[in-house]
């Protein structure tokens, strides 16, 4: 009878058994490869072969206390004895579980260290491999950047030394303009060869500001220096013009001015005076008059006695007050061949060169013009002369705009 009911301890553990591997596979993982499977059986088998000692080892004991039972008390039920033989293996098997639990649970908890500890040593080969990749990677980042720093500086030393070539030779360039330009005035050989003999300095000077600057002041300065030796080479021929009024000429020339300056000013200027030009021009002016005691003379030329008013006269009182001599000419009460001649406006310098202002028949200012012909010279120091010597002074200015106001003065009213 023992013998027949021993096989159910064996039956009970069977499901326990193949339960048993399945606790430890992590819900969510990845799917089985081919080594996990190997790997899975393995350890089913080695479960099975486990729990089939434990189980052995159960019954055996479970036969041993039945069989002490049996001795020692055979009085007792069989009953009762096969339950303490079965329960004495239950107890030998499930005493077997636990232990054989702690140390699964010990040597899953020495291969998981085993494993932080691997990985860990993984971690720290991959941040030194980092580490030194980091650092080869700033040594190479460290040499391009001196690289570039050394290539960019032969550049700009091949750019300066290029630059200063061509400044060099922008330099003798306009030397050579300038010296071209130097040899018509030969028969003027003081004061012009004075003034010749500076602009190649000044030439030079001017050159070197095409040292390296922004591309648009590199272009402002060549594009300057080819309409100043433009009108350079004009002025081979004693005369040069340009567009429009050009204010920078005549204070150029009154700056330069070392006797006398004659001027005209017609009504078409009128308008000039109250301009931030003219105090600029006539603050040259007095300036020439104060430093270097030159002769400052100029006549307005009206086109009716109508134009003789209280404006005009405050501007001769203001320009008397500065030293300069003014004098008025109506041009219907002059001669006949006074009349006759030219009304556009002109000023002569020294007695050497004639600055004049074009107007078209709009009475607009058009062209600037600067000749040195003597004989154009003359005519035009001529044709002041007899409009100086024809015009009224200041004082008889005012007496003329008194009777104008009075309406006693009977000439062009008509």
């Amino acid at each position: 009878m023992s013998t027949a009911q021993s096989p159910q301890p064996e039956q009970t553990a069977g499901p326990a058994a193949t339960a048993g591997p399945e606790v430890l596979r992590p819900p969510g993982g990845a799917p089985p490869t081919a080594a996990g499977g190997l790997r899975r059986a393995l350890t089913a088998d080695a479960d099975r072969s486990r729990w089939t000692r434990r189980v052995t080892a159960g019954v055996v004991l479970g036969g041993l206390a039945w069989g002490v039972a049996a001795l020692l008390g055979p009085d007792t039920a069989p009953l009762r004895q096969f339950t303490t033989g079965l329960l004495c293996a239950a107890a030998a098997v499930i005493v077997q579980a636990v232990l054989g639990l702690d140390r699964r649970v010990e040597e899953h908890t020495r291969r998981t260290e085993n494993l932080l500890t691997g990985t860990a040593a993984a971690v720290r080969d991959s941040l030194q491999r980092l580490e030194r990749h980091d650092e080869e990677l700033r040594g190479g980042l460290t040499r391009q950047s001196e690289e570039l720093r050394s290539g960019l500086t032969r550049q700009s030393e091949e750019l300066r030394g290029a630059l200063n070539r061509h400044t060099e030779h922008i330099g003798q360039l306009v030397e050579s303009r300038v010296a071209e330009v130097a040899r018509p005035a030969d028969p003027y050989p003081g004061p012009d060869r004075v003034r010749i003999d500076s602009v190649p300095e000044l030439a030079k000077s001017f050159a070197e500001v095409l040292a390296p600057q922004p591309p648009i002041l590199y272009t402002f300065v060549r594009l300057e220096m080819k309409r100043v030796v433009g009108h350079m080479s004009d002025l081979t021929n004693l005369s040069a013009e340009c567009p429009g009024e050009n204010h920078d000429w005549m204070l150029s020339l009154t700056r330069a001015a070392e006797q006398s300056v004659c001027a005209t000013s017609t009504s078409v200027d009128r308008q000039f005076w109250n301009s931030e030009p003219a105090s600029r021009y006539l603050q040259a002016q007095h300036e020439a008059i104060e430093e270097r005691g030159v002769s400052v003379r100029r006549v307005f030329l009206l086109e009716s006695a109508r134009e003789l008013d209280d404006r005009l006269l405050r501007l001769c009182e203001e320009q008397e007050l500065l030293r300069i001599e003014v004098r008025v000419a109506v041009l219907p009460e002059l001669p006949p061949h006074l009349q006759r001649g030219t009304t556009n406006d002109f000023i002569v310098y020294d007695e050497e060169a004639s600055f004049e202002i074009d107007q078209d028949l709009r009475d607009v200012n058009v062209r600037t013009r600067l000749i040195a012909r003597q004989d154009h010279v003359q005519d035009r120091m001529k044709r002041f002369r007899e409009l100086w010597d024809a015009g009224m002074g200041v004082r008889e200015l005012e007496v003329r705009v008194d009777d104008e106001e009075d309406g006693t003065w009977m000439v062009d009213h008509g």
